[in-house]
């Protein structure tokens, strides 16, 4: 008998893929959280009935998270990663030299430890010297530590659960005071086929806390519709004025120095969504 994961990524469509193990199901104390092992897209973290990583397909979200708004700021020595429990992030902003110290703040310590123990590949930085790891609400730690980060990076899910204070006006306002003078964030920000009504909402609440904002966008197979958009906001650099030049070549799969201007190029239907 052949086993199959559905994800309802609407009322009337959803992705499916073929499995051929359950590692974990259980229902934490925030969300529900599946790992199970796919045949086309291998082990696959799944929160509330949302894909959330898989081991083949997620060095694109894990790369355009961190790289183009490390790549934007010219000296990220402290950084915080709020959510991104699996550590993909993290991983990725330690390939980042300049980086004295990432803070990954997650509210669910089951997501840490059973990425650790099935996702080696995308936890491996967890334990790095320069990382600190807090089980805690990234809400709150970002009201209580002002004036400190370089750059803050929301790799959060989908606006429900505990995730849904982490798309509010109110959090964006907190972020920019968390950060330093010339601090830099950005945020996962769904997909535009799906969700559009996010994508404008959060564009106007972050121009009214920030002076620069961008949108960008990669290919996530596995993430609705496939077209998923960043956002940015920054107090004084603009990363579509970074010249190519500047970025370090880094041991990556999807992001290079000549596409990071590149992935701010958007289709006009999404751009007519951020006007």
């Amino acid at each position: 008998m052949e086993m199959w994961y559905t994800e309802k990524q609407t009322d009337s469509f959803g992705i499916t893929a073929k499995i051929t193990k359950t590692y974990v199901t259980e229902q934490t104390d925030f969300q529900q959280l599946d790992m199970i092992e796919t045949e086309e897209f291998g082990t696959m973290l799944v929160l509330d009935g949302m894909v959330m990583t898989t081991v083949k397909d997620e060095f694109v979200y894990h790369e355009m998270v961190a790289h183009p708004v490390l790549s934007t700021h010219p000296n990220p020595e402290n950084v915080l990663v709020v959510g991104g429990g699996d550590g993909g992030v993290i991983r990725e902003v330690m390939k980042h030299p300049k980086v004295k110290k990432a803070v990954l703040v997650d509210i669910d310590g089951k997501v840490i430890e059973y990425s650790k123990k099935y996702l080696p590949t995308i936890a491996c930085e967890l334990d790095n010297p320069r990382v600190e790891v807090l089980v805690n609400d990234g809400f709150m730690h970002i009201h209580d530590h002002k004036n400190e980060y370089d750059v803050i990076m929301v790799d959060s899910t989908e606006p429900v659960g505990p995730a849904a204070n982490l798309f509010t006006r109110g959090f964006y306002q907190g972020i920019y005071e968390s950060l330093k003078e010339d601090g830099i964030f950005v945020a996962q920000t769904d997909n535009p086929w799906f969700k559009a009504d996010l994508i404008q909402s959060v564009n106007k609440d972050v121009k009214e806390v920030f002076p620069i904002v961008r949108v960008y966008g990669a290919n996530i197979p596995t993430y609705p519709s496939g077209l998923w958009t960043f956002t940015m906001g920054s107090k004084k650099y603009d990363p579509t004025a970074v010249e190519e030049s500047a970025i370090p070549e880094l041991d990556t799969k999807y992001y290079t120095p000549r596409l990071h201007k590149a992935a701010f190029v958007l289709p006009k239907f999404v751009e007519d969504l951020i006007k």
